[in-house]
């Protein structure tokens, strides 16, 4: 089984270049900073998810590519191998996961993470894919308050009508966490409304964008997909203080974790980030398959 994970390195200045050339000088640090976890994320999987058998590294660019990542083991996949290029250069998450699935090699069963999202325990296949099914939780809501919720009620939408449904008010919502994925599946739903996703592509994310729950959407309405909700934490460091977020990095309750950015000052962001990586090398201190 492989895992694909997405990255960006917001200082890497032939991406700051990009960006600014394409979108303009404003960039949004928390969306794009480069938090120094990268090779903790690749060593929780390889200490806690040995089933994993090869990681896609999703980047922009070479440049954007770690000088640790071992390329024996880590296949770097550039935008421009999976994304027409009419529509590059992207700086929008969301566009970028209507096309992961084109990713040469991928296996049929493969699980996609966020770069913010991490293993702190031992897991098994059968957390993800019990008896081949993906499995997590889908929950319901009628709220659309806010860009992301619509967003999610928008993908939601596209997917009923790849499934043959008609559209409701109420919407899914897949779990925050790594995403058990079908290619073949995948690969159906983006031959069904292709037309469609590529008219909502934009190089940053807006409300007419869909993301990757079109596709968790559809498995489920379809019945491919099964509700059993994954062993998960998510932190806000909006809402979580780096201390408690610390606390349960060294004593997790649950296999995975997702540890969200927020704006703030660039001295609270360096004290936390300080305090992120000593956590992560206490629990993790050993170099993985996955580094030089």
């Amino acid at each position: 089984m492989n895992a694909v994970v997405t990255y960006v390195d917001g200082l890497d200045p032939l991406w700051r270049e990009d960006y600014i050339r394409t979108v303009g000088p404003s960039i949004l640090n928390k969306r794009f900073r480069d938090w120094g976890t990268l090779k903790y994320h690749f060593r929780g999987l390889d200490r806690f998810m040995p089933f994993i058998d090869k990681i896609h590294l999703v980047v922009a660019r070479e440049s954007q590519v770690p000088a640790w990542v071992n390329r024996e083991t880590v296949n770097v996949v550039l935008h421009r191998d999976i994304i027409p290029a009419e529509y590059l250069p992207t700086f929008n998450s969301s566009m970028i996961e209507m096309f992961l699935h084109r990713i040469p090699g991928l296996s049929e069963q493969y699980l996609y993470f966020n770069d913010d999202m991490y293993t702190v325990a031992p897991c098994s296949e059968e957390d993800f894919f019990p008896e081949g099914v993906p499995s997590m939780g889908f929950s319901r809501s009628f709220l659309r308050g806010g860009d992301f919720r619509y967003l999610v009620f928008h993908s939601d939408s596209l997917a009923r009508k790849a499934a043959g449904m008609r559209p409701g008010w109420r919407y899914v919502r897949p779990q925050h966490t790594a995403s058990p994925m079908l290619k073949s599946v995948c690969d159906e739903v983006y031959s069904l409304v292709e037309k469609e996703i590529l008219s909502s592509l934009s190089p940053l994310r807006t409300r007419a964008n869909y993301n990757q729950y079109l596709f968790l959407d559809y498995m489920y309405y379809k019945g491919l997909a099964r509700h059993r909700r994954l062993s998960n934490k998510h932190f806000s460091l909006a809402a979580a203080s780096i201390g408690k977020i610390c606390a349960f990095l060294r004593n997790p309750s649950t296999k995975m974790v997702c540890i969200n950015d927020v704006q703030m000052s660039q001295e609270k962001f360096t004290a936390c980030r300080e305090a992120l990586l000593r956590a992560f090398e206490d629990i993790l201190p050993e170099k993985s398959r996955y580094e030089r």
